[in-house]
């Protein structure tokens, strides 16, 4: 058993991957578009029965997936009603140096907003908090030598 996060980006999801690709290293291992929905040209149909989409969705994100080192995240457009939020919820970003938690902070920070800056903690040489552009909160962590 294993729990992968789903992220909606509302709108803003192929920006997103792209920011991850070279922000953090991700891979994206699948795409599909809303226009790949065998359903999407019958009435009251968009992402599964009764769904309703909204006009213009053709080539929004229906589905992705994308790997961050040994991670799955999945992320879509949703509805593309673009409000996206992310309260409540962060992902971590651990790695092993404090050199690499810097790179990957300060690219996640580009446009995005510092909740916690990078510093040494009692718990990590290297740890900060920030909502990158999209809003997704991440912490990221140097994890401690053993």
């Amino acid at each position: 058993m294993q729990v992968e996060p789903y992220l909606s980006f509302e709108g803003r999801c192929e920006e997103a991957l792209e920011f991850y690709k070279k922000t953090i290293g991700a891979e994206v291992t699948a795409l599909m578009r809303f226009k790949d929905n065998p359903d999407s040209g019958k009435a009251g149909e968009g992402c599964g029965p009764g769904a309703t989409m909204p006009p213009g969705i053709d080539n929004k994100v229906m589905h992705s997936s994308f790997r961050v080192g040994k991670s799955t995240i999945m992320a879509t457009d949703g509805s593309c009603n673009g409000k996206a939020t992310f309260a409540g919820i962060s992902l971590t970003l651990a790695v092993d140096t404090p050199s690499e938690a810097e790179k990957y902070f300060t690219a996640l920070s580009n446009e995005g907003s510092v909740t916690m800056p990078l510093g040494k903690t009692f718990f990590s040489p290297a740890f900060g908090m920030v909502a990158d552009k999209f809003g997704v909160h991440w912490m990221v962590i140097a994890t401690p030598a053993a």
